[in-house]
């Protein structure tokens, strides 16, 4: 009886044993698989070697090299404008006038002040001749000779000095046109018929059309990396192959205030007929360089001064850290110059939160980057 009563009880405790264990091992399980990382969803770039880098491309302008802004070297009211926007003109071709009143009156006066100066001079003249006869023959003093000699001076003076005033008429009235200096083409026109101008006053615009040059604003960042013995490709923005090269001519020593910008100017060397004044231009340089790859600057992860990047295994499953070198850091993008080979898949994003072997599974497309690096 006591065996028996021993067995009832025995059975009791196996099983509840038994269920502790299997507790024991279902706690230590989820414990066990916490510990393994996660697999980590990752974008990639794949390695492409680049042998070019590109300076652009900027937008801009056909501009004449040489043109004059002409105006009228007096005031006055204008009566005529002879030419618009676009026209040609030849040297010496009037292109607008002003009201001739008032210099003509002016002229009038001048003239009358010549011949009044002019009788007085020859009346001086005669009158110190008449005297000096009288002092040969000891009728007058020499004080009243010096006395004659000084009015003959003066009056031939004031003579001078009126022919000079009727020669300044006439050469303003000669101002109340306005004509062509040289030969060209009519850029701008800033003043209409019955418009009062001050002297000096833009009228037109004549730029000589045979001196073309390409006209760009480029970002002040910018212009220390621009090179400034290249050749560059000018490309008309309305027909992209019809294109010209262009050398840096000139470069504005300050920054626009407002667009934080400056102008360069090119020489265009033989540049097509249509490459006609104001036409829209692209700007735009590109020259070779040592291969090197293109990379998101995303992809670098530096630590203890080196540089380095996650690159994905055969099967896709993981990422290896190797350590690159930098050759230049361009914006949004990097120029690795080695530790990387051809078709190497990069990963781009979340580099500093990957680890040595973790499970990774890779985006279905790779991220774009440029073909050749803008400088």
């Amino acid at each position: 009886m006591r065996h028996s009563a021993f067995r009832g009880i025995q059975l009791p405790l196996v099983t509840i044993l038994a269920g502790t264990s299997l507790l024991a091992l279902a706690a230590c399980k989820p414990a066990e698989e916490a510990k393994a990382p996660p697999v980590r969803p990752v974008l990639y770039a794949v390695a492409k070697p680049i042998e070019a880098v590109r300076f652009g491309p900027f937008a801009g302008t056909v501009e004449p090299r040489y043109q004059s802004q002409l105006g009228f070297q007096v005031g006055g009211r204008v009566v005529a404008r002879d030419v618009t926007v676009g026209d040609l003109v030849k040297k010496g071709q009037r292109l607008a006038a002003l009201d001739t009143v008032v210099p003509r009156f002016a002229m009038t006066r001048a003239e009358a002040d010549v011949a009044d100066a002019k009788a007085q001079s020859e009346n001086a003249a005669a009158t110190e001749a008449r005297t000096r006869r009288l002092m040969e023959g000891g009728n007058v003093t020499q004080a009243q000779l010096d006395g004659m000699v000084a009015n003959r001076d003066t009056a031939q003076a004031r003579l001078t000095q009126a022919q000079a005033s009727l020669q300044k008429a006439r050469d303003q009235m000669g101002y109340t046109e306005l004509h062509a200096d040289f030969d060209g083409v009519v850029t701008q026109r800033n003043a209409e018929i019955g418009q009062d101008l001050t002297a000096g006053q833009t009228v037109v615009t004549v730029a000589r059309p045979e001196v073309r040059e390409a006209v760009v604003d480029i970002p002040d960042d910018l212009v220390a990396a621009m090179p400034k013995d290249g050749r560059f490709t000018v490309a008309l923005q309305s027909a992209p192959t019809v294109t010209a090269v262009g050398t840096v001519r000139e470069t504005a020593p300050f920054a626009d205030s407002s667009t934080r910008t400056r102008r360069i100017r090119m020489s265009l060397e033989n540049p097509p007929g249509a490459f006609r004044l104001g036409a829209t231009i692209t700007v735009s340089l590109v020259r070779k360089v040592p291969p090197r790859f293109v990379l998101p600057a995303t992809a670098i992860l530096s630590a203890d001064g080196r540089d380095a990047v996650w690159v994905v295994n055969a099967a896709g499953d993981a990422a290896k850290r190797v350590a690159v070198t930098v050759a230049d850091r361009r914006g949004d993008y990097v120029g690795v110059a080695s530790g990387l080979s051809a078709g190497d898949r990069v990963v781009v994003a979340g580099v500093h939160s990957l680890a040595e072997g973790q499970a990774i599974r890779l985006a279905d497309t790779p991220i774009a980057v440029p073909g050749t690096q803008d400088l």
